[in-house]
């Protein structure tokens, strides 16, 4: 998913954000509910894109399962296509 994002910038800036999760990943962004309870996000790159990522096991394994956009209502919703991805049992 962020390969997909156009600009090299926001990459290194999200992914510089992923990589701050390594400490304390669970006193981080916010919980999420109803489809998504389980997973947290935290915003990145300047706000714009949000990180939605679990927390696995007692080794805290942070698992990133999408990075993306927030569009309310709209299909390309960051939060909507996570929804897919758990609907379609890609994500657990």
């Amino acid at each position: 998913m962020i390969r997909k994002i156009g600009d090299k910038r926001e990459q290194r800036l999200i992914t510089k954000r992923a990589r701050q999760l390594e400490n304390e990943p669970d006193k981080q962004g916010s919980p999420l509910f109803h489809e998504l309870a389980g997973y947290r996000d935290v915003r990145a790159a300047g706000q714009r894109y949000r990180i939605i990522y679990r927390v696995d096991g007692e080794d805290t394994i942070v698992i990133v399962a999408a990075v993306g956009i927030r569009r309310d209502g709209g299909r390309s919703d960051i939060y909507s296509l996570a929804r897919r991805l758990i609907r379609q049992g890609l994500l657990d």
